[in-house]
């Protein structure tokens, strides 16, 4: 065998099985996938479902939120962290989700409904968004964008749910593209969802980590939720992760609420900072 062959002969063999390797470690669904999770167990429907009689989500006018990129649970003291970021709170959205056995077991003590956009599959554990709430919404919808580089795709829920007031909440809880050359497919996944906002006339709530890491993206995101008419949380302190550019990569984004509190503390339990904020129904 002449040696370009053979050298073309290893190229190959290795090509085959880098993606043999990783379509073993990483599994990815052709459609975007909706998990409930209960009974320590993952029942999943494809895109959206519908509930007719889900309850009331705040208490009595009480909002309070914690959204957190949870690291897939990668720090030894997630879960004593989570459990106290938890407390008092209606709604938890959590972004890198791993939905292992320990996780879901964390889940069915605390009494949580849960919600998860299944992104991919690693060894057969579940990733993505998630969504943690006292009872189950009224709606809830997956949607997945793809990584270009990476070629596994990001996810984000929109969920809505009932208020006491008689209105009804829409919440996005996202986790942006991150690895592109420009922002085509960062504007793509935000059009998707403000798209599904459009029609909603009550309280929003968008939020999550964006990857804000560029000037650009920040323009793409400001642009695309103000034309909804929301407003950015502003907090105090504010300890978000931020890049090397200076830019914080976690956001909150409201309308048709009254914010109270808006936080965010140092946590050593991920390598982002969770944000705490306290809102308040406007008719209360």
């Amino acid at each position: 065998m002449k040696k370009p062959t053979y050298l073309l002969v290893i190229m190959l063999t290795l090509c085959i099985v880098a993606v043999g390797g990783y379509q073993s470690i990483f599994r990815t669904s052709q459609q975007a996938q909706l998990g409930l999770i209960s009974n320590h167990d993952i029942e999943l429907s494809l895109h959206c479902y519908q509930n007719t009689e889900a309850p009331q989500i705040d208490n009595k006018g009480q909002l309070n939120l914690t959204v957190w990129n949870i690291y897939k649970q990668n720090k030894s003291n997630w879960q004593e962290s989570l459990t106290k970021l938890s407390q008092d709170k209606h709604l938890i959205l959590i972004q890198e989700a791993s939905m292992t056995d320990e996780f879901k077991q964390w889940i069915e003590q605390q009494g949580w409904f849960a919600n998860l956009v299944d992104a991919f599959e690693v060894f057969d554990v579940a990733a993505g968004v998630l969504n943690l709430s006292a009872s189950a919404p009224s709606k809830a919808c997956a949607y997945t964008e793809l990584e270009p580089w990476l070629r596994l795709p990001k996810s984000a829920l929109y969920a809505v749910y009932p208020l006491s007031s008689g209105e009804e909440l829409a919440v996005v809880n996202i986790h942006a593209v991150n690895f592109t050359y420009g922002t085509q497919e960062y504007s793509r996944q935000l059009k998707t969802l403000t798209d599904e906002l459009s029609d909603h006339s009550g309280p929003i709530i968008v939020a999550g980590d964006f990857n804000s890491w560029s000037e650009e993206r920040l323009v793409v995101m400001s642009a695309a939720l103000s034309q909804l008419g929301l407003k950015e949380v502003v907090y105090q302190p504010d300890n978000r992760t931020q890049f090397i550019t200076g830019l914080p990569l976690d956001h909150v984004f409201y309308r048709g609420l009254r914010l109270e509190k808006a936080e965010a503390p140092i946590n050593d339990a991920s390598d982002h900072n969770p944000i705490l904020v306290n809102f308040r129904l406007t008719s209360d």
